[in-house]
């Protein structure tokens, strides 16, 4: 089968997975286009890749991510559909758009073309990042293969059904903003206790990543990790007290919720 990779949209998120992409396969086997034809040529000098419009990678590559807002998805697709309907082999369209379903693209496309649909988040540009993906019937199982050995290196790729993908992406896909957030607080409070700035941003970065380590190689549940800190009349039981009356959960779990209705508003 064509395995060559081609990223309809060169901003974070299809950067990030052609950056990926470039550990596991060839770079010349990967085209970069963008509206904005700088921003493509700029990462493929790095990437060692090539560039293209986006008709050349509609026509050309096996694997077509269509990194584009979901605003602007049949637009785009429209503009491709006559490339697709012509071409003679087999090819597999990869959406990342929030919100907008297979049978969405499919229709947008104008056939009932192999698609495979993956929520990553930014993480995936430096290995840490989280992709989700349901794909089609007409996906092959090669195909699928490929797939996954391709974005190996930008972090868990973990196949989850179609219907779950928009809350795992309130979650995966929103989460790193709540995360800074959260990490830039802690180092704000940490700044008004007197520790200088730069200190308490890597003292903060560093306790956040060390505990998500702790808990994915230990199993541990996160309620067991607090408990285990929190000491009886101590330090850390009063800061945890602090962050219940600031409603810390619930603000948390509105954040996830609020994503995941803007992501069903971005999809009709």
């Amino acid at each position: 089968m064509n395995t060559k990779f081609g990223f309809i949209g060169a901003g974070n998120m299809g950067g990030a997975l052609a950056r990926a992409a470039a550990k596991a396969m060839a770079p010349e086997n990967i085209t970069l286009a963008d509206q904005m034809t700088e921003k493509a040529e700029a990462l493929a000098a790095q990437l060692g890749c090539n560039t293209a419009d986006t008709a050349t990678v509609a026509k050309e590559c096996g694997f077509i991510f269509l990194g584009v807002k979901p605003q602007v998805m049949g637009i785009m697709l429209q503009s491709v559909a006559p490339v697709l309907a012509a071409r003679e082999n087999d090819f597999v369209l990869v959406s990342m758009a929030a919100g907008v379903a297979i049978s969405d693209i499919q229709e947008m496309a104008g056939g009932n073309y192999p698609v495979i649909r993956i929520m990553p988040n930014i993480p995936a540009s430096v290995g840490g990042g989280t992709i989700l993906f349901d794909y089609t019937e007409n996906v092959s199982p090669e195909a699928v293969e490929v797939f996954r050995n391709a974005l190996q290196h930008a972090g868990l790729v973990d196949p989850l059904p179609e219907k779950l993908i928009d809350a795992g992406s309130a979650l995966s896909g929103c989460g790193p903003a709540f995360v800074s957030l959260f990490i830039e607080a802690l180092a704000d409070g940490a700044v008004a206790c007197g520790l200088p700035r730069d200190k308490a941003v890597s003292y903060a970065i560093q306790t956040v990543a060390g505990t998500a380590k702790l808990l994915a190689e230990t199993g541990m549940h996160p309620g067991a990790l607090k408990d285990a800190v929190c000491s009886p009349g101590g330090t850390t039981i009063m800061g945890v007290n602090a962050l219940e009356m600031g409603g810390f959960r619930g603000c948390t779990m509105d954040a996830v919720m609020s994503a995941y209705r803007r992501t069903l508003e971005l999809g009709k």
